[in-house]
């Protein structure tokens, strides 16, 4: 594709493939695709507990970008699958930094949607001297009443039909707190009620991805190993605010001045509402804040999937 390319480039193979063993038994698979002399960039997948998929790798122009994809703990492709031991924003952040020396990376380009841009945040309020350019997608702040909207009440009050089934494997005297009564049954012994909760959890977050049902999407969160791994590291996250002070995020976004960043929101984002993306485009005003009209929350939506790569097209001419 030309530098003025809108949508996503041809899907390559990896030219490296790395295994970093971490702390607490985590094995993390990393992969490095593009040129190996291209501009680095890190790709931030969502969940967290999603893991990260070849489509990823579109997003970057594999002719300009060293791109680095990794599948964070407990998900995908590292391993141990599922588990939440040492398994904490700060262990991921961590674990970024790690990589980064491991590739002999001295800056790159952030990219990161849904929680991706959370970690992404985090990262670059840590390391902003690390952090060349930010690209963040769907907003998530992860903060309680984000946390509420999407989990407990909002998000149902626009989907009724499909709340039931997220609803089904509670108790109706626990759904008061349906948060906790998740964690729970999540974290419990019981492998097919862990099994059962999470896929409910994962499927009502497919459901409500994107404008339109999209089945695609759909069928991905519904996979088992999926629905398992983005379930219990979700829930863990959440129940205990992502290990973030009361709006970290927002509160060090002055650290973010210096990093040019562009912010891409769905205006109809359910999963993720843009008023987060509103409150850090006003706390870091020196980003480009795109809102595209008729999308959702995936980075698959067309509209902001155009974005995204029009995003890194863009910082592979200015960094280069």
């Amino acid at each position: 594709m030309d530098t003025q390319a809108t949508d996503l480039y041809p899907v390559t193979e990896p030219f490296a493939v790395h295994e970093l063993v971490v702390d607490n038994g985590h094995r993390l698979y990393v992969e490095e695709c593009g040129r190996p002399d291209g501009l680095p960039a890190i790709f931030l997948h969502g969940g967290p507990g999603a893991g990260c998929e070849p489509a990823h790798r579109g997003f970057f122009d594999p002719e300009r970008y060293r791109v680095v994809l990794f599948d964070q703990r407990g998900c995908g492709r590292s391993r141990p699958h599922a588990s939440l031991m040492a398994n904490t924003t700060w262990d991921l952040v961590s674990d970024m930094e790690l990589i980064r020396q491991q590739l002999g990376i001295e800056r790159w380009l952030v990219f990161g949607g849904s929680w991706g841009s959370t970690l992404a945040l985090a990262y670059a309020e840590t390391y902003p001297e690390r952090v060349a350019a930010l690209v963040v997608r769907g907003i998530f702040l992860c903060r309680p009443a984000e946390i509420r909207w999407f989990y407990q009440e909002g998000a149902n009050w626009v989907f009724p039909d499909l709340w039931e089934d997220f609803l089904a494997p509670i108790a109706e005297d626990e759904r008061t707190d349906l948060l906790a009564a998740y964690h729970a049954r999540l974290t419990g012994e019981d492998a097919a009620v862990r099994l059962e909760a999470a896929r409910a959890w994962s499927i009502w977050e497919g459901r409500t991805a994107t404008l339109l049902a999209n089945p695609n999407v759909q069928a991905h969160f519904a996979d088992s190993q999926v629905a398992l791994s983005l379930a219990r590291i979700e829930s863990h996250y959440f129940v205990n605010g992502a290990f973030l002070a009361p709006d970290q995020l927002l509160r060090d976004a002055q650290r973010l001045a210096e990093i040019p960043g562009v912010i891409i929101q769905g205006r109809y984002d359910l999963i993720c509402p843009m008023r987060s993306a509103w409150e850090l485009h006003q706390a870091w005003p020196t980003a480009q804040l795109q809102i595209v009209p008729d999308a959702g929350h995936s980075a698959f939506e067309p509209g902001i999937r155009r974005a995204l790569v029009a995003a890194t097209d863009r910082f592979a001419r200015e960094l280069a």
